[in-house]
């Protein structure tokens, strides 16, 4: 995944995002938006401003913009802080000048994609901050808004994170439902032609990870060639021995349950990855206004 740093500069966006933010627009502003076309004339021009209200970590800089410009491309948008950039209260990071109309009519969805990338970088970077000094990688899942994916994912690397698969192409994973489909049919972690027929089918540049519960299963999973497991909702006393036995042998992630308040402890058991659903799934959005300055 390309980042979107020089997007004002000309670089486009991947097409879903600029699907994305059109469909936006067309959500919101519908057939038109009578209260701002009776009270603002057309020639009216001005400025308004991106004001931070909490401290946070900044995100969508860009797909502001993006908004503002794809509604009227004649609206100058500045923006006075990179994504990424750590902001606190009072603090103004963008500008956009020109016609009044249109920057009230882009408003909400502009913001929209503003607070809420910025909420996800924000909440990354608490969790990145739990784990400081310790030799372990925050990840996300694929636990996203439908269509926000891409965006998403951008968000918890700005943030200071790291991103699992963007979707089920790009890796294997084999998940406690597919081990219930198969086990129907007499197949089992411990049937290492599973784990033949998976690089087979695949190719050899996909690694295969599996979802285990119990020392048990990380065993048979380890015998079966896996390169990879997810040590799903597991006890800390039983993440510490499977960390203890396969340690530098098999790379291993741990899911499951992760909260601010125990991430660190996770993250001491000397595993080498964490996700996270809550990165994406449940965020606090940043609050941040946009205010009309006048002329």
């Amino acid at each position: 995944m390309g980042d979107l740093s020089d997007v004002t500069a000309g670089t486009p966006f991947p097409a879903q995002v600029r699907w994305l933010i059109e469909k936006a627009l067309e959500e919101d502003v519908g057939s038109g938006d009578p209260t701002t076309e009776t009270l603002i004339a057309d020639e009216d021009l001005g400025t308004a401003e991106a004001v931070v209200r909490t401290a946070g970590t900044l995100v969508g800089t860009e797909v502001f913009a993006a908004v503002f410009t794809t509604l009227d491309h004649r609206l100058q948008v500045k923006i006075l802080r990179p994504d990424g950039s750590r902001v606190g209260p009072g603090e103004v990071v963008a500008q956009v000048t020109g016609s009044l109309r249109s920057i009230l009519k882009g408003e909400r969805v502009a913001l929209n994609f503003l607070q809420r990338l910025s909420g996800i970088a924000t909440e990354t970077a608490r969790y990145v901050a739990a784990v400081e000094g310790l030799p372990v990688r925050i990840l996300d899942t694929r636990k996203t808004t439908p269509g926000m994916r891409w965006l998403e994912k951008y968000a918890v690397r700005m943030g200071g994170g790291f991103n699992h698969r963007l979707n089920l192409s790009d890796g294997i994973l084999v998940k406690d439902n597919h081990l219930a489909a198969i086990r129907a049919r007499g197949i089992s972690l411990k049937d290492k032609d599973m784990v033949v027929r998976l690089r087979l089918g695949s190719g050899h540049l996909l690694k295969i990870q599996v979802e285990v519960q119990s020392l048990e299963e990380a065993a048979e999973a380890v015998e079966a060639g896996a390169d990879a497991l997810l040590l799903d909702n597991m006890p800390l006393e039983v993440v510490r021995a499977v960390v203890h036995r396969y340690k530098g042998q098999i790379l291993l992630e741990a899911s499951g349950g992760i909260t601010l308040g125990n991430v660190r402890a996770v993250a001491e058991t000397g595993v080498d990855l964490i996700s996270i659903g809550a990165l994406t799934h449940s965020p606090r959005a940043l609050d941040i206004s946009l205010e009309v300055r006048s002329p």
